[in-house]
């Protein structure tokens, strides 16, 4: 669709992703950066009180917030860049379909990956920062996708990763653990360290994937070359991805401070 009618539906996608993924990562901020903290807080009689009656709550826009901002990420992802033709390639048919190959595949990968890597963090995070980078490279380089729709490609995938959590994996432990704090019967700690991995996953993933998503703003920076013409763009993003972990370690041990509770 093009013309005045096209504009209208990309401007209502963009504008109903933006609202919900707002939604979506403040609550996961707000559960991995402040809620986490205050709870162990908490003696068990005040949990057994409060938690049933904030969580489901809280959980309810969490996992609809995840839905809407990625049905309307994929709507989005299909107008501009699939529609609009803006693939690249000798056909475009052939990155349209390595694009999707890399957002559902790479999000299926992930997931296995973190089910047997989830006892050996350190492993898990350098093996998935080299699996986005051999990404990132196989986009730029040998799928000859433009640099715009590599980074939003790779935004895609994590946000993909990050809906699979909310819905696959936390949820239904949180569900669990809900049920369990009410009936004052814990649940099984597996379910616990399951949603909390998945959701620290889910906030690491989220501080790149915002650079990411508004990369075309900066066209010089992610289309960039050396002076002998070697491409660094797909070199920035892995760069983006590393110093965006960089900072949400740092956001997580501050979290654990004092220095947040003080007024």
């Amino acid at each position: 669709m093009e013309g005045i009618g096209g504009e209208i539906m990309e401007g209502l996608f963009r504008w109903m992703h933006v609202v919900a993924g707002v939604l979506w990562i403040g609550l996961l901020y707000y559960f991995n950066w402040i809620n986490g903290v205050f709870a162990s807080k908490l003696d068990g009689e005040t949990k057994q009180k409060a938690m049933p009656e904030l969580l489901p709550r809280a959980l309810y826009f969490f996992r609809w917030g995840a839905a809407f901002t990625f049905i309307s990420g994929i709507l989005l992802l299909a107008l501009v860049y699939y529609h609009g033709k803006q693939m690249g390639g000798d056909s475009g048919m052939d990155t349209l379909v390595q694009g999707l190959v890399v957002v559902f595949a790479g999000a299926v990968v992930y997931d296995v990956m973190w089910k047997k890597l989830q006892g050996n963090q350190p492993l898990g995070v350098g093996i998935s920062l080299v699996l986005v980078a051999a990404i990132a490279w196989y986009l730029s380089e040998k799928a000859n996708m433009p640099h715009r729709a590599a980074y939003i490609h790779i935004g895609a995938l994590f946000g993909t990763c990050m809906a699979m959590n909310v819905w696959m994996r936390i949820w239904p432990a949180q569900r669990k653990i809900i049920a369990g704090i009410k009936s004052g019967e814990p649940a099984d700690p597996s379910h616990g360290a399951m949603a909390g991995l998945r959701s620290k996953h889910n906030t690491y993933m989220s501080v790149p994937l915002i650079f990411l998503m508004i990369s075309n703003h900066y066209p010089l920076l992610i289309t960039k070359k050396t002076e002998s013409g070697t491409n660094l763009g797909w070199i920035i993003l892995v760069a983006v991805v590393a110093v965006g972990w960089l900072f949400t370690n740092w956001v997580y041990k501050k979290s654990k401070t004092d220095a947040p509770a003080q007024y």
